[in-house]
């Protein structure tokens, strides 16, 4: 039993992969340019492009478990390939197929769900990782600059995302659900930089910016009109779903979500100078 993990090298994918190969699954691992990418040792590495489907073709073959991102190509823009992919999964003989949610409606998650294959989507709310966002103005200048500290987030270690999708990839009674998923705990800004400082053991200032100087922030980024205005609006009003714990990881993994001070202790190095 083989299972294709498409985005392999991003930060959920690399969790699927891992997951899988911790549970002593077959891992077949999909990237755009096999010559960059680095896996453990007993991971199968494989080219293609779900932009391009006809390119998973050899991949595919002998897999029976298939995770899915919604987002392709070099600009990350949504997939509309959606049925191709999932006629040659059925052709392949795929009988489970999880999809990672993009944050919204996408034409591959639609086609998934519209199709005869027992699909799982998994949908987590804010990444843990995100805070990595930080961790070049922490080691230069010992500050998080942000807007809106007391904002909340219940977010996710990417650990469990890649736990609940594998075992969805490789267990019965998945099939037709979507998982929503958060973390065990709802944090403020000013709660995620104490867990980082007591993790790096140093102190880290917060810096408060106002609306107007975070908008400067984000577009001296390079960030688009539209990515400025959803960082606005989740920001200065996170929806109830992001901010709301729930139990999902545990339920389908059996063991409790990770919480955030587990996450900063893991990744303390990336915030020591």
């Amino acid at each position: 039993m083989t299972n294709l993990v498409a985005g392999a090298t991003g930060t959920v994918g690399r969790q699927v992969v891992a997951e899988l190969l911790r549970r002593g699954h077959a891992v077949r691992a999909l990237t755009r340019d096999a010559a960059r990418a680095d896996f453990p040792d007993g991971v199968e590495v494989v080219e293609g492009d779900l932009t391009d489907p006809d390119t998973l073709v050899d991949a595919l073959k002998g897999v029976t478990g298939l995770h899915l991102i919604t987002f392709g190509g070099e600009y990350l823009v949504p997939l509309d390939t959606g049925p191709r992919i999932v006629e040659l999964a059925r052709a392949a003989g795929v009988r489970r197929v999880t999809v990672l949610n993009g944050g919204g409606e996408t034409p591959l998650e639609n086609a998934v769900r519209a199709s005869d294959l027992t699909w799982t989507v998994v949908m987590p709310v804010e990444f843990m990782a995100n805070a990595l966002g930080w961790a070049d103005g922490v080691r230069a200048r010992d500050e998080v600059r942000e807007p809106f500290v007391d904002r909340l987030s219940a977010m996710v270690h990417e650990g469990d995302i890649g736990a609940v999708a594998a075992v969805a990839l490789t267990e019965d009674g998945h099939g037709g659900r979507t998982y929503l998923l958060s973390g065990p705990e709802v944090l403020t800004v000013r709660d995620k930089v104490d867990a980082l400082a007591a993790a790096r053991g140093r102190a880290i200032g917060l810096v408060e910016l106002s609306e107007a100087e975070a908008l400067a922030d984000w577009r001296a980024a390079g960030h688009s009109d539209e990515v400025v205005d959803f960082l606005l609006e989740v920001y200065r009003d996170t929806p109830e779903v992001g901010r709301t714990v729930n139990p999902t990881v545990e339920q389908v993994t059996g063991r409790p979500a990770r919480t955030f001070a587990e996450w900063a202790r893991d990744h303390a190095d990336a915030f020591r100078a």
